[in-house]
């Protein structure tokens, strides 16, 4: 399965320090895994977590999953090392943190063979108001917004409707949509809180974006229901394709379902509906 293939709809945080949770991964019902040896890891355990994660990469085990490792900055004392390591076991991509323009990509770059790609959290200032950029940085594989960081930031009020977040969120949409690349939402915090949760899944979707970061397994299920397609947009997506190739064999250019026309671009959405319903059921099966 290739990445343009590849549904995201959940991006699971895992403690590259948590032995156990690193063995309970290999079970989870989740598309990605953001392996973290950056904001999970207290500095004393820094070297230990990456031979921790190196092992249990090398063991193998993850099945169809995108195996992410978010690495150190390069600003810190094993960001180098981190980026080595994990170029080296051909992990499918590493996670630069704090990325602020392409010039970081390009740095990392330089550490990285064969295909191992490069994601970018976008969640400062600056990373934002470059992010077209950066998208189009060397071996850019795709965004994850970091909400908690670029809040922070920003210095604005935590809303339900994310209305201070929206413009960073779209714009870093806007950016990854030009070149084609996922871009996945950021957490929501209060892990216990489902219809929070669902709310900003739901919200996150009707935005475009590909899933949802997650901080727990419990909350798999929902961002999983959220990003993929629903029955009804299945159902729609086929009697969509069945109408106009109809229209199209009477000589038409357009067709019309249920009071509403239906045109090639349509055409084009219903059939990336169903590639996505089957490549979630080639990942699941």
């Amino acid at each position: 399965m290739t990445q343009a293939d590849r549904p995201f709809r959940s991006v699971l945080y895992i403690p590259g320090s948590k032995p156990r949770a690193l063995e309970k991964a290999r079970t989870l019902p989740v598309d990605s895994i953001i392996f973290d040896l950056e904001d999970a890891v207290s500095p004393d355990e820094k070297i230990i977590a990456r031979n921790t994660l190196a092992e249990a990469l090398r063991s193998g085990g993850y099945g169809a999953r995108h195996c992410i490792v978010r690495v150190n900055g390069a600003d810190t004392p094993w960001g180098a090392d981190d980026l080595a390591c994990f170029a080296a076991l051909a992990t499918d991509a590493v996670l630069l943190p704090k990325v602020n323009g392409p010039e970081d990509v390009a740095a990392a770059a330089k550490y990285l063979t064969g295909k191992t790609a490069i994601w970018a959290m976008m969640e400062t200032p600056e990373g934002i108001l470059n992010a077209a950029a950066i998208a189009r940085a060397p071996r850019m594989g795709g965004f994850v917004m970091g909400t908690n960081d670029l809040a922070k930031d920003l210095n604005c009020r935590s809303r339900p409707d994310r209305l201070p977040l929206m413009t960073a969120l779209q714009t870093c949409l806007l950016a990854a949509r030009v070149v084609r690349i996922p871009c996945v939402d950021g957490v929501f915090n209060a892990y216990l809180d489902e219809e929070g949760l669902r709310a900003e899944c739901e919200q996150g979707r009707d935005l475009g974006m590909d899933g949802k970061t997650l901080i727990h397994p419990s909350q798999i299920a929902i961002a999983n229901a959220a990003f993929g397609p629903t029955e009804d947009e299945l159902e729609l997506a086929r009697r969509q394709i069945a109408a106009f190739e109809a229209a199209v064999a009477q000589g038409q250019g357009v067709a019309v379902l249920d009071g509403r026309i239906v045109e090639n671009l349509h055409v084009d959405t219903a059939r990336r509906t169903l590639a996505k319903q089957d490549a979630i059921n080639a990942l699941e099966g």
